[in-house]
């Protein structure tokens, strides 16, 4: 009874392991050409699996042109068996002179590994130059751990050197998307138009899942688009079918779009509250030289604006648009489409702000310009305390510190600008499962780090990564600070994912700006301020960083002006993030410092221009150091994103013996331990 008992048990371990060989392998199978090795002449495959009682079924195919196709069933008890040769390709590389014996027959055998891998050797006799050669090929199948992925290495017995030959395929469903690549030109009578379609098509499709990506030209503000998509291929598994023409992608697309929106040229604000419609309609924006296409591709006209707002000012066009739409739209989340004007519009943020069904415009926060100043607090005094203004003013009615401070003033963070690309397919895109966020450290806690008689420099990069030095020459090569848009976090996690990934031990992360997001403390409602600081420390200890840094522009409300900050909002910090390790202030150089039970909190001493002489830079810091002759002296330097941080190590390497470039963290430890500075605080 025993022994039958221990077969019944054999018995249906092998069958939950048949199961979970069969969940796991079958089905088709698609190859991720990016972490592939090469195919040679083919550029597509697939396999397919279908697990049956005690054998297996596998279908290959490779192509698109002159196809390659094999459909292979074998037992899987790991006895050799014979198997017809369809086709006499050697379809492995196919650019070698090696030929199978069509018609004849090869020996197979298969046998499972564990339930994640398949074992399956092929001998056959090929003709080769100089007669008949005995191959042998063995393929081993792997399934990663979270069972996505497929790996399929390859060896042969005549194959002694070189890289290791393998494949990587994904579900054939999981993650296909597709690629277009837009041009360095907004200008309305040029490429605007198609662009500000595609862009609109993208804040529909990427709704349900990420479908549309767009690659920028090298002028474009976001300057890593083109490594970001490398980077989803590789380590995201996407695979990107490239489109080229706005007719192409609605091919694709038109059947998830219910209509069109036609904006006037002539009025190139009639774009910006098309956008509003159009996330309202699941609506694509178009010009009147375009309906024959949205036509052709069967769509129907939702709204028509053409000679609508002719004469109208921007008020008066608002205006209508608050009266029509703003009842239908979020009070979380409402954009900005500012940024370039005239005849240039770059709407890239649209395609997020459609998604959350935003209100568009770009009014102004000029208190002077006062019908536009008291349509945009009408709108902000609307919105949910602590929620998003997402995208930027416009470059012509306003300043980004009359902006911030407004928005600020209604308890809202500010996001992205308005050329933040591809936010709606990157919000689908999830952290890598068991992905940590892991800061490049270098203190710590309960260990003493005592500076030395010299000039500690500090180097932080302005402006996030977004539009940074990330990609350009230098990264790595001494210690530098990198900021942190944190509500990205759940905005783009995938980007961040990048960054971090590719973080070396120089490059270290801090959290910006003020506050969850982008806002200004002083201009702050104080009842909300608390609970803004609770937020970002929440996503400070999410993403492993230390450092937080505040700039506040609210006190006169004036680029390179008043930037300090007053004592009581200096305790909300110390007070509200009580594991930060220190604080920085400022954009420009500025003068509040603090040290609170040794944390500190630092001024930007110097900010570093992109447009300064080397040599001229090099002896702003030195004197700096000579005004600054106590010892030892903490020199924080606040780099404009421009400025590749090979520029910002020529001009450190022209410092003195007594300069020393050291990591943000240790600099602050030793700042907030040895304080040679002044504290400094407005009342």
């Amino acid at each position: 009874m025993r022994t039958i008992a221990r077969l019944c048990v054999a018995f249906a371990v092998l069958a939950a392991w048949a199961g979970a060989q069969e969940s796991a392998f079958n089905g088709k199978w698609k190859l991720i050409k990016a972490q592939s090795s090469d195919l040679d002449y083919f550029q597509q495959a697939t396999v397919e699996f279908a697990v049956g009682p005690g054998e297996v079924t596998i279908s290959t195919w490779r192509g698109p042109r002159r196809p390659f196709q094999e459909k292979l069933t074998v037992k899987t008890d790991g006895q050799p068996q014979p198997v017809g040769i369809t086709d006499g390709s050697f379809a492995d590389d196919l650019f070698m002179a090696v030929r199978l014996p069509a018609g004849g027959q090869k020996q197979v055998t298969a046998r499972w590994e564990g339930p994640e891998v398949l074992r399956l050797t092929e001998s056959f006799a090929a003709a080769t130059s100089q007669g008949t050669t005995n191959l042998c090929v063995t393929r081993v199948f792997e399934l990663s751990a979270h069972r996505d992925l497929l790996t399929c290495r390859v060896t042969r017995n005549t194959r002694q050197t070189g890289p290791e030959i393998s494949y990587v395929y994904k579900r054939e469903n999981a993650d296909n998307a597709y690629a277009m690549k837009l041009a360095d030109d907004w200008n309305i009578n040029s490429r605007l138009p198609e662009q500000a379609c595609l862009i609109s098509l993208q804040g529909i499709v990427n709704q349900k899942a990420p479908l549309l990506y767009f690659t920028f030209g090298p002028k474009y503000p976001f300057n890593y688009t083109e490594e970001l998509l490398r980077y989803l291929e590789t380590e995201k598994h996407f695979t990107f079918r490239q489109l080229v023409t706005l007719d192409e992608a609605l091919t694709v697309f038109s059947d998830q779009v219910k209509g069109y929106i036609v904006w006037d040229k002539n009025v190139r604000t009639s774009l910006i509250v098309s956008y509003t419609l159009a996330g309202l309609e699941q609506g694509i924006v178009i010009t009147e030289d375009q309906i024959p296409l949205a036509r052709l591709h069967g769509l129907k006209e939702i709204d028509d604006f053409r000679g609508r707002f002719a004469g109208k000012s921007d008020y008066e066009i608002y205006t209508w648009a608050k009266e029509k739409y703003w009842s239908r739209c979020s009070r979380d989340v409402i954009g900005w489409l500012g940024g370039e004007h005239g005849p240039v519009l770059m709407p890239a943020a649209a395609d997020y702000g459609m998604m959350k069904r935003a209100f568009f415009s770009d009014l102004s926060a000029r208190a002077s310009d006062t019908q536009e100043y008291g349509l945009t607090r009408s709108l902000l005094q609307e919105m949910k305390p602590l929620g998003q203004v997402w995208g930027w003013h416009s470059y012509k009615k306003d300043t980004e510190e009359e902006m911030i401070t407004l928005t600020s003033s209604y308890a809202l963070t500010s996001d992205g600008l308005n050329t933040m690309p591809n936010t709606s397919f990157l919000v689908g895109v999830p952290v890598t499962p068991g992905f940590q966020f892991k800061n490049h450290h270098n203190v710590t806690a309960r260990k003493t780090y005592p500076p030395q008689k010299k000039v500690y420099v500090a180097l932080v990069q302005t402006d996030g990564l977004g539009i940074g030095a990330w990609v350009r020459p230098g990264r790595g090569s001494i210690p530098y600070a990198w900021e942190v848009s944190m509500k990205f976090l759940q905005l783009s996690p995938a980007m961040l994912e990048f960054y971090y990934a590719q973080a070396s031990p120089n490059d270290y992360f801090i959290a910006a700006l003020s506050g969850s997001s982008y806002m200004y403390p002083r201009a702050f409602p104080p009842e909300w301020r608390p609970k803004e600081i609770e937020l970002a420390r929440g996503l400070m200890a999410k993403l492993d960083l230390r450092v937080f840094e505040i700039m506040d522009y609210a006190g006169d409300k004036t680029e390179a002006g008043e930037n300090n900050l007053p004592r009581a909002v200096v305790d909300d910090y110390f007070r509200g993030m009580p594991d930060a390790l220190g604080f920085l202030n400022g954009y420009y150089a500025a003068n509040t410092y603090a040290v609170r039970d040794h944390r500190a909190l630092l001024s930007y001493d110097y900010y570093l221009s992109a447009a300064k002489p080397e040599a001229a830079a090099a002896a702003d810091l030195t004197e700096l150091a000579e005004i600054n002759p106590a010892r030892p002296y903490f020199l924080l330097v606040h780099v404009r994103e421009n400025s590749d941080v090979a520029r910002v190590k020529r001009i450190c390497d022209r410092l003195g013996p007594d300069f020393e470039i050291v990591p943000l963290d240790l600099f602050l430890t030793m700042a907030g331990s040895n304080p040679t500075f002044q504290e400094r605080c407005l009342p």
